[in-house]
């Protein structure tokens, strides 16, 4: 899971995949601005079929609270 949306952000945002670590900081990381970050989560929706609420994206800092989002949404 971790691979496939690494590879996928890195492709949509034109960024390294090695910049994009657990820790990092998503909108750092990938230069995002509000627009720009709605576009990572449908593009996240997209991928893996879930939605991702208001609430879960306000938790989302780091590309580890990402791939946690991600699980949970996977795993209900």
């Amino acid at each position: 899971m971790i691979a496939t949306i690494n590879e996928a952000l890195a492709q949509e945002f034109e960024v390294e995949v090695s910049d994009i670590t657990p820790e990092a900081n998503i909108k750092d990381s990938l230069h995002l601005d509000s627009l720009a970050l709605v576009d990572m989560v449908a593009l996240i929706e997209s991928i893996y079929k879930v939605k991702i609420s208001g609430k879960d994206i306000n938790r989302i800092k780091t590309f580890g609270d990402l791939y946690d989002v991600i699980s949970e949404q996977i795993n209900t």
